[in-house]
Protein backbone atom coordinates (compact mmCIF):
# COMPACT_ATOMS: atom_id res chain seq x y z
CA UNK A 1 0.00 0.00 0.00
CA UNK A 2 1.27 3.48 -0.76
CA UNK A 3 2.15 5.78 2.08
CA UNK A 4 -0.11 8.77 2.57
CA UNK A 5 1.47 12.21 2.73
CA UNK A 6 1.84 14.19 5.96
CA UNK A 7 1.50 11.17 8.23
CA UNK A 8 -2.27 11.03 7.90
CA UNK A 9 -2.53 8.43 10.63
CA UNK A 10 -0.62 10.57 13.14
CA UNK A 11 -1.10 13.81 15.00
CA UNK A 12 -0.95 15.94 11.85
CA UNK A 13 -4.50 15.03 10.79
CA UNK A 14 -5.86 15.90 14.23
CA UNK A 15 -4.05 19.24 14.21
CA UNK A 16 -5.18 19.97 10.64
CA UNK A 17 -8.86 19.36 11.21
CA UNK A 18 -8.82 21.16 14.56
CA UNK A 19 -7.16 24.13 12.86
CA UNK A 20 -9.63 24.11 9.95
CA UNK A 21 -12.65 23.84 12.24
CA UNK A 22 -11.26 26.58 14.49
CA UNK A 23 -10.54 28.97 11.63
CA UNK A 24 -13.92 28.31 10.02
CA UNK A 25 -15.79 28.81 13.28
CA UNK A 26 -13.84 32.00 14.02
CA UNK A 27 -14.68 33.46 10.61
CA UNK A 28 -18.35 32.51 11.01
CA UNK A 29 -18.61 34.19 14.41
CA UNK A 30 -16.28 37.16 14.02
CA UNK A 31 -16.64 38.55 10.51
CA UNK A 32 -19.51 40.83 9.47
CA UNK A 33 -19.10 40.28 5.71
CA UNK A 34 -21.60 37.69 4.49
CA UNK A 35 -19.36 36.33 1.72
CA UNK A 36 -16.59 35.75 4.25
CA UNK A 37 -19.09 33.92 6.44
CA UNK A 38 -19.87 31.58 3.54
CA UNK A 39 -16.13 30.99 3.03
CA UNK A 40 -15.79 30.32 6.77
CA UNK A 41 -18.60 27.78 6.54
CA UNK A 42 -16.74 26.01 3.72
CA UNK A 43 -13.52 25.94 5.75
CA UNK A 44 -15.45 24.52 8.72
CA UNK A 45 -16.99 21.84 6.49
CA UNK A 46 -13.58 20.90 5.11
CA UNK A 47 -12.32 20.34 8.64
CA UNK A 48 -15.26 18.07 9.42
CA UNK A 49 -14.69 16.16 6.17
CA UNK A 50 -11.04 15.66 7.06
CA UNK A 51 -12.02 14.38 10.50
CA UNK A 52 -14.35 11.72 9.10
CA UNK A 53 -11.95 10.61 6.37
CA UNK A 54 -9.02 10.28 8.77
CA UNK A 55 -11.17 8.40 11.27
CA UNK A 56 -11.78 5.73 8.62
CA UNK A 57 -8.08 5.37 7.73
CA UNK A 58 -6.36 2.12 8.72
CA UNK A 59 -2.67 1.37 8.43
CA UNK A 60 -2.28 -1.29 5.72
CA UNK A 61 -6.05 -1.33 5.30
CA UNK A 62 -7.67 -2.71 2.19
CA UNK A 63 -11.04 -2.37 0.53
CA UNK A 64 -13.61 -4.74 2.06
CA UNK A 65 -14.33 -6.18 -1.39
CA UNK A 66 -11.04 -8.05 -1.40
CA UNK A 67 -11.20 -11.58 -0.08
CA UNK A 68 -8.55 -12.26 2.47
CA UNK A 69 -7.21 -11.32 5.83
CA UNK A 70 -6.12 -8.10 7.35
CA UNK A 71 -7.56 -4.85 8.44
CA UNK A 72 -10.24 -3.51 6.18
CA UNK A 73 -11.09 0.12 5.62
CA UNK A 74 -14.62 1.13 6.56
CA UNK A 75 -16.22 2.57 3.38
CA UNK A 76 -19.16 4.22 5.17
CA UNK A 77 -17.36 7.46 6.16
CA UNK A 78 -16.13 7.88 2.60
CA UNK A 79 -19.64 7.51 1.21
CA UNK A 80 -21.01 9.93 3.80
CA UNK A 81 -18.35 12.50 2.96
CA UNK A 82 -19.07 12.25 -0.76
CA UNK A 83 -22.71 12.98 0.02
CA UNK A 84 -21.72 15.79 2.40
CA UNK A 85 -19.56 17.39 -0.28
CA UNK A 86 -22.53 17.50 -2.66
CA UNK A 87 -24.72 18.95 0.09
CA UNK A 88 -21.98 21.46 0.98
CA UNK A 89 -21.73 22.68 -2.61
CA UNK A 90 -25.52 23.06 -2.74
CA UNK A 91 -25.60 24.97 0.55
CA UNK A 92 -22.81 27.24 -0.68
CA UNK A 93 -24.70 27.95 -3.90
CA UNK A 94 -27.91 28.79 -2.03
CA UNK A 95 -26.03 30.93 0.51
CA UNK A 96 -24.26 32.91 -2.20
CA UNK A 97 -27.57 33.37 -4.02
CA UNK A 98 -29.08 34.79 -0.84
CA UNK A 99 -26.04 37.04 -0.39
CA UNK A 100 -26.53 38.42 -3.91
CA UNK A 101 -30.23 39.05 -3.18
CA UNK A 102 -29.36 40.81 0.07
CA UNK A 103 -26.82 42.96 -1.73
CA UNK A 104 -29.41 43.91 -4.35
CA UNK A 105 -31.91 44.79 -1.62
CA UNK A 106 -29.66 46.63 0.87
CA UNK A 107 -26.58 47.60 -1.13
CA UNK A 108 -24.13 46.13 1.38
CA UNK A 109 -22.68 42.79 2.42
CA UNK A 110 -22.13 43.74 6.08
CA UNK A 111 -24.46 41.98 8.48
CA UNK A 112 -24.53 44.80 11.03
CA UNK A 113 -25.54 47.39 8.41
CA UNK A 114 -28.31 45.12 7.12
CA UNK A 115 -29.62 44.70 10.68
CA UNK A 116 -29.65 48.49 11.18
CA UNK A 117 -31.46 49.04 7.87
CA UNK A 118 -34.07 46.40 8.75
CA UNK A 119 -34.60 47.89 12.22
CA UNK A 120 -35.00 51.35 10.71
CA UNK A 121 -37.56 50.04 8.21
CA UNK A 122 -39.52 48.36 11.04
CA UNK A 123 -39.53 51.62 13.03
CA UNK A 124 -40.84 53.51 9.99
CA UNK A 125 -43.63 50.96 9.48
CA UNK A 126 -44.57 51.13 13.18
CA UNK A 127 -44.61 54.93 13.06
CA UNK A 128 -46.78 54.89 9.95
CA UNK A 129 -49.21 52.46 11.59
CA UNK A 130 -49.35 54.61 14.71
CA UNK A 131 -50.19 57.75 12.73
CA UNK A 132 -52.90 55.86 10.79
CA UNK A 133 -54.42 54.50 14.00
CA UNK A 134 -54.57 57.92 15.66
CA UNK A 135 -56.33 59.58 12.69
Amino acid sequence: MTELPFALDGWFAHAAYALLVGIGLFVLVDDENLVKKVVGLNIFQTGVFLFFITSAYRVDGRAPLVVGEGPFVNPLPHVLILTAIVVGVSVTAVALTLVVRLYDEYGTLREDVIRELRAEARREVAAAEATEGSS
